[in-house]
């Protein structure tokens, strides 16, 4: 009864999803929490082998989606993004992807035991990290971006190489030993620069005929996903493996041409690539047997990994960036974190069954030793990377942010009332003018428009949360919460009613279009400046066991306005227009308040000063 190839499907994809859910709900490393689910209903529990489910479709399915996933990153691969790395991702890429090839495959052979010509084929493949297992790291991360852009950019250049290097060294292998001919050897070359070629091209034409209007908006998507397969397909077919050159050389085209609706586009190509990295890996993992899995405790495979760990990275890294401005504590954090993932583990089988049947026995454990580096650097990476990024002063801070787009008298109290509680606050304006308000609340500013695509390149967002748009524009506030909706989610977005004849009129798009609306029904950005302007003031209030939530609200004055709510874990919450959080003891509740009070109490304390006199 459930035993059809679309039930299998069905269970990959709700794991998958599952797996991510839960690394995001526990806080947990993503590709660590898949691949245990994948080896749990694999290997474990036997309730899943996808190759035997898939068959002959594995194979294709696996390599469509990698390209689709590398193509996906190559995508967000701007040079403007690296204008003050470009030395060190160049030196990585290139003098360090070469040395990590000659020193991996040198640990392969004198330390896994593998001949030499087994150990420089594996030693070029274990040089690749890639997208599928470096972005969901910088995800949970949330590393500083000259960071996060070193390390993704080298996953992704890489991945392709890694590929090809093995390769190369294959052919190069088979044409010292006389297997083929230097004629052989010179097509491969001319293979991968025709993949250069393919790629430039595909992502040359693609590119302008969206940026023309040649295709129609609701076919922009499929037209590009179209595109990949082919130019991976016609890669591949030409010279095993080049596809993947070829579809990364097409991203970068396409990234470099600046398209504006690319971007529009990358959001869903993001939604997709988080799929089919959750569902490959399942695949992967769950395809593994336990006789692959006994071999990985063999004593000279686990000498290599940590070999690889702690040795070969680190000494790549160094010795490749010598000169460059990278700080020490970027160079230990790069050199530590190279986890393998997907390229990794699909390419070694290819080259494991080419290897044993030109006659290599010791390729008999290229499986096991790629599934133990890619394991044991996903498990130790995975879970030291917030941690060391932390130590080495090179994370955002743990506190979530809040970002206000509009500086005026309303946001620079807010923002300074939300700094006290030491979380990260910045005001963001394209006049300097009105920003005088957040400069003289001694709050961080930023002076540009927030929807420019140079904001991009040129303000850290990783720290902030939490997003609100307070101008007194509801048309701009709205697009501004629509534009962030896939960098920082609905629910995190915010925004201000500008008027009182809007309020009602917000209520009938804002499901939909814009942010969640704050405060109560009086709460529009006329009012809440007059507030600000007056003697109205920000109040904290200390939530106990004694003192409780129920009894605050009793207690508060008619005219307070309740702003937000400081968790006892730190965590922020706002009052919406449809929610109010609820306090618990160990909570503080800010409110906007007027002073009356306050002056009630300043003169019963001088009264009672009095007394005692």
């Amino acid at each position: 009864m459930f035993d059809s190839l679309l039930f299998y499907l069905m269970i990959i994809l709700v794991v998958g999803i599952f797996s991510q859910w839960t690394a995001w709900r526990f806080r947990l490393p993503a590709i660590v929490v898949m691949s245990v689910a994948g080896l749990a209903i694999g290997p474990f529990f036997g309730w899943l082998n996808p190759k035997d489910v898939f068959g002959d479709l594995f194979s294709p399915i696996i390599s469509a989606a990698v390209a689709i996933i590398l193509f996906e990153g190559s995508l967000n691969l701007d040079f403007r993004e690296i204008k003050t790395v470009r030395q060190p991702i160049r030196r990585i890429v290139t003098l360090g992807a070469f040395i990590a090839w000659i020193l991996g495959s040198l640990a392969a052979h004198f330390v896994a035991g593998l001949s030499l010509p087994v150990a420089f084929v594996i030693g070029g493949l274990f040089i690749v990290t890639g997208p599928t297992v470096i972005l969901p790291l910088l995800r949970q991360a949330k590393l500083k971006p000259r960071t996060s852009a070193i390390l993704k950019w080298e996953g992704i250049v890489v991945d392709p190489f890694g590929a090809l290097l093995a390769l190369f060294a294959f052919e190069f292998i088979n044409f010292l030993t006389g297997e083929v001919s230097g004629t052989k050897l010179l097509i491969f070359l001319a293979a991968s620069a025709f993949a250069v070629l393919l790629g430039s091209l595909f992502g040359a034409g693609l590119g302008k005929a969206l940026e023309k209007g040649h295709i129609p908006e609701y076919l922009k998507s499929p037209s590009v996903f179209v595109a990949v397969i082919a130019c991976f397909a016609i890669a591949d077919e030409i010279m095993h493996e080049t596809g993947l050159l070829a579809v990364t050389t097409m991203g970068i085209v396409m990234a470099n041409m600046h398209i504006s609706s690319i971007k529009d586009m990358r959001h869903f190509k993001e939604n997709i690539s988080i799929l089919l990295i959750s569902s490959i890996f399942i695949m992967l993992t769950a395809s593994l047997t336990i006789e692959t899995l006994t071999k990985i405790f063999n004593v000279r495979i686990i000498a290599y990994v940590v070999l690889m760990l702690l040795v070969v990275r680190p000494l790549s890294i160094w010795l490749s960036t010598i000169g460059t401005d990278m700080t020490r504590q970027e160079k230990m954090l790069v050199g530590w974190i190279a986890p393998r993932g997907i390229v990794a583990l699909t390419v070694s089988g290819y080259f494991a069954a080419s290897l044993l049947e030109a006659g290599y026995k010791d390729a008999a454990i290229l499986t096991p030793l790629t599934f133990a580096l890619v394991f044991s650097t996903v498990v130790a990476h995975g879970f030291s990377i917030g941690w060391l990024a932390r130590k080495l002063g090179l994370s955002s801070t743990d506190k979530p942010g809040v970002l206000l787009v509009g500086s005026n008298a309303f946001t620079a109290k807010l923002g300074k009332a939300i700094q006290e509680f030491n979380i990260p606050v910045l005001v963001a304006d394209e006049s300097w003018q009105r920003l005088s308000a957040a400069r003289q609340a001694g709050l961080p500013v930023y002076h540009g428009e927030i929807l420019s695509e140079s904001t991009e390149y040129h303000l850290e967002l990783t720290p902030y949360e939490y997003m609100i748009a307070a101008t007194d524009d509801e048309a701009y506030n709205a697009l501004v919460c629509s534009t962030f909706v896939p960098e920082m989610g609905r629910e995190s977005l915010y925004q201000i009613a500008a008027s009182p004849e809007r309020i009602e009129k917000a209520k009938e798009f804002n499901k939909t279009v814009g942010g969640k609306i704050l405060f109560d029904a009086s709460a529009h950005f006329q009012a809440l400046n007059a507030r600000a302007q007056s003697s109205d003031i920000f109040r904290k209030t200390d939530l106990t066991e004694r003192y409780t939530y129920e009894q605050y609200l009793k207690d508060r004055d008619v005219g307070s306005l309740l702003l937000f709510i400081v968790k006892a874990s730190g965590k922020l919450e706002f009052y919406k227009r449809d929610h109010s959080p609820k306090g618990e003891p160990g909570d503080t509740i800010v409110s906007l308040m007027p002073p009356a009070k306050e002056i009630a109490k300043a003169k019963e304390k001088i009264a009672e000063q009095r007394r005692e006199q």
